[in-house]
């Protein structure tokens, strides 16, 4: 078989993943997308054939999410919403070595746009129902099974969406599991699993600056694009400080002590570093970051235009939102002003309790060696939303991982690609979890 043939006993989580990244989903952000109604009928198909009742939702035109409910042997329980995004970021196929929305198999791995942020999740989760209804089991506990519209963006349009128009859904959910947790990552031959119960907060602000417009040729003291990148080399370049959280604290001390490293010599920093390839998400945890994204101003090479536009991504560890929005007010100057576009809340949850403790169990069951560690996460999830509702999300898409893999490069990054073995561990330790707990 050639590194690029499909295996013929292809495990269902595997297929459901590569026919996902074969819908172009992609999510521009400020109300630009290719939609996600195509993927969320396909979802629909699926949980239907698997003898649900599935209900579409439109958020906007063309922005379908897509939402069941799922009957557990013990009702009285809190429902559990287990649930994923349907959207992806842009990809440009000129940066990749395979077709971004191809669903390539090559070399016992699965490429593609969304393989790792989400649809691998999104296939974890069908394949799980799939395995346990199909065999005429019932989950423990009442499921609410979504598939979601626009996360990339804030979720406005989809779990936002949801929570403020059809908060019915999720009557009766107390808890929730979703992306970017659960994944294995190697400390100097320690395998160990992050398991995310935290999130930073979300700022999404644009940055306008004014001046005088006038002839390219002309002395200007009152350049728009100038003040412009003065404060976005500002804001871009701020050295914010480090702030540990209940969550970073116990992540860096257990990471301390299965590395070995005193916390008295080593700083937070470095413990972070010495993470390998999980550093690019730890040491983001540590302390606010803000990030121009986007540089708009002009229209001619030799006019200098009034205003000049810039987009910033600011990420901050719940409960400083305030004095991170009032630095960045004064870094950006004069002349200069900050809109917040979008904003949503940080969470943190304690790393104990039945849901984490089974969690970890599963975990364990399946890999009896592993360390299983607390972890906030730098980026943000649809859990903000269901938050609004009362309901405690965690990040769980368990994926055991080659130590050669950098999977925190795989976000939003070129050649994304995940592991066909590590999608059936998911599915097997999902299962597993939503059968007994």
């Amino acid at each position: 078989m050639s590194a690029n043939t499909e295996p013929a006993d292809l495990d269902a989580t595997a297929v459901i993943a590569r026919d996902l990244i074969r819908f172009d989903t992609t999510n521009y952000g400020e109300g630009r997308s290719n939609g996600e109604t195509e993927a969320a009928e396909y979802m629909e198909a699926h949980l239907r054939a698997a003898g649900l009742e599935p209900r579409l939702f439109e958020g906007a035109p063309g922005r379908t999410s897509v939402v069941a409910r799922v009957k557990g042997r013990d009702s009285s329980k809190g429902a559990l919403v287990v649930h994923g995004h349907l959207d992806v970021v842009p990809a440009d196929p000129a940066n990749w070595s395979v077709d971004p929305f191809g669903g390539v198999i090559k070399d016992g791995l699965l490429w593609g746009r969304g393989a790792v942020d989400m649809k691998n999740m999104d296939a974890m989760i069908m394949a799980s129902l799939q395995e346990i209804l199909g065999s005429g089991r019932e989950p423990a506990r009442d499921l609410v099974v979504a598939f979601l519209a626009d996360e990339e963006a804030g979720g406005i349009e989809g779990s936002h969406y949801l929570v403020q128009n059809h908060p019915e859904l999720f009557e009766g959910a107390t808890e929730a599991i979703s992306e970017v947790g659960g994944y294995s990552i190697d400390l100097d031959g320690t395998r160990a699993y992050l398991l995310q119960t935290g999130e930073k907060a979300l700022i999404w602000v644009k940055l306008i600056a004014r001046g005088t417009a006038g002839h390219g040729s002309q002395i200007n003291r009152d350049n728009a694009v100038t003040r412009l990148a003065g404060a976005v080399a500002r804001i871009g370049s701020q050295d914010w400080p480090v702030h540990l959280t209940d969550t970073t604290s116990a992540l860096l001390e257990r990471v301390a002590g299965i590395l070995g490293k005193d916390q008295q010599r080593f700083s937070p920093d470095e413990i972070a570093i010495a993470t390998g390839t999980a550093s690019k998400f730890i040491a983001a945890t540590l302390r606010t970051t803000t990030n121009p994204t986007l540089l708009q101003a002009g229209y001619k090479h030799n006019v200098i235009p009034d205003t000049a536009e810039a987009l910033v991504d600011i990420r901050v560890l719940p409960g400083h939102e305030d004095e991170v929005l009032e630095r960045v007010r004064e870094l950006a100057g004069e002349g200069v002003e900050v809109v917040v576009m979008h904003q949503d809340v940080g969470l943190e949850n304690a790393f104990g309790g039945p849901l984490v403790d089974a969690m970890v169990d599963k975990l364990r069951i399946h890999d009896p060696e592993a360390e299983v560690l607390p972890y906030l996460l730098s980026g943000g999830t649809d859990n903000k939303a269901l938050s609004l509702l009362g309901i405690t999300g965690y990040g769980f898409a368990p994926l055991q991982l080659p130590t050669s893999l950098d999977f925190p490069a795989m976000f939003h990054g070129v050649d994304e690609r995940v592991p066909l073995d590590a999608l059936v561990f998911g599915k097997r330790v999902l299962t597993d979890l939503l059968l007994d707990y």
